[in-house]
């Protein structure tokens, strides 16, 4: 087979070549064909004994396709369903990976995972360009919506102390969401913010930014996302796309740093900002003081 094609055609393939695999073999792809969503988690020590097989017939049928072992034909599998995941399968998903262990710790310890592996795998230059570039736009649109319009609130949120012009786009259409960003220009930055699976409303505004020159930002968790064809400015995020909560912390972990960056970047001005925050917040009590309580 063409390992070239694999990424998009796997399950296509297997299909194909059901009737040239050996018993053992058949039972590995028709469990994949069918199941795919599972297998796409399972170790190959799991997936062997699920469908009556040894560990190492998983592994031999996963090089045999021209894979280099296992885990690269397991991140194929996921990136087959980053997007085809539906939330009821995610539940399913979730309940079938934390059956018998200590969900907390499980959990928790997923989430540093994510946050190690970002950190490692992260493209420094992309990240002191996206810097640069928010520190140097004209106006900073930023677009997440759905579980990133977290992030997005968040990112916003800090910038504006920091900068001026940032707006935080939000919508329920797609029209409305461009109306925004309408009159976005060479100048400008839009920073979508988009995971499994992928906004519309976002990768659309995305696209009309690029189309009008200005620089865009994709903080996502792949090359293979679909916000990564538009940017000129690719931050990627590990996240958990089967767990039916997505995992954002590492993404979140990203946009501290991102907002540090910036703010560092301003520094001239930063302790001027926010001395007089402190003065706005102490005469309109924003917040409580040990006096009050």
């Amino acid at each position: 087979m063409n390992q070239q094609s694999m990424p998009r055609d796997l399950l296509t393939e297997l299909a194909q070549e059901m009737s040239k695999f050996s018993k053992g073999q058949r039972a590995i792809a028709d469990f994949i064909i069918k199941q795919y969503d599972k297998a796409a988690f399972f170790t190959a020590s799991r997936l062997g004994q699920t469908v009556g097989v040894s560990e190492s017939t998983v592994v031999r049928f996963a090089m045999e396709l021209g894979f280099e072992g296992y885990q690269q034909m397991q991140r194929t599998l996921q990136e087959i369903i980053r997007n085809k995941l539906t939330t009821a399968q995610r539940v399913e998903v979730t309940q079938d990976r934390l059956e018998g262990h200590d969900l907390l710790k499980t959990v928790m310890i997923a989430d540093t995972d994510k946050i190690r592996s970002t950190l490692e795998n992260l493209n420094r230059d992309a990240f002191e360009s996206a810097v640069a570039a928010i520190t140097q736009a004209e106006h900073i649109y930023i677009i997440g919506v759905r579980s990133s319009s977290a992030l997005s609130g968040f990112l916003a949120f800090y910038l504006n102390l920091i900068r001026e012009n940032v707006r935080q786009v939000s919508t329920s259409a797609i029209s409305e969401t461009v109306e925004q960003v309408m009159r976005i220009g060479a100048k400008d930055v839009v920073i979508g913010i988009s995971f499994p699976r992928y906004s519309r409303r976002t990768l659309r505004a995305m696209q009309y930014a690029h189309d009008r020159g200005a620089q865009v930002i994709a903080l996502t968790d792949s090359v293979a996302s679909p916000l990564c064809k538009t940017a000129t400015h690719a931050l990627l995020a590990k996240c958990d796309m089967s767990l039916f909560v997505d995992s954002l912390v590492a993404p979140m972990s990203l946009i501290n740093a991102l907002i540090v960056a910036v703010g560092l970047r301003n520094s001239e001005t930063l302790a001027d900002t926010f001395q007089q925050l402190e003065t706005i917040w102490q005469d309109y009590a924003v917040y409580e003081t040990r006096d009050e309580q």
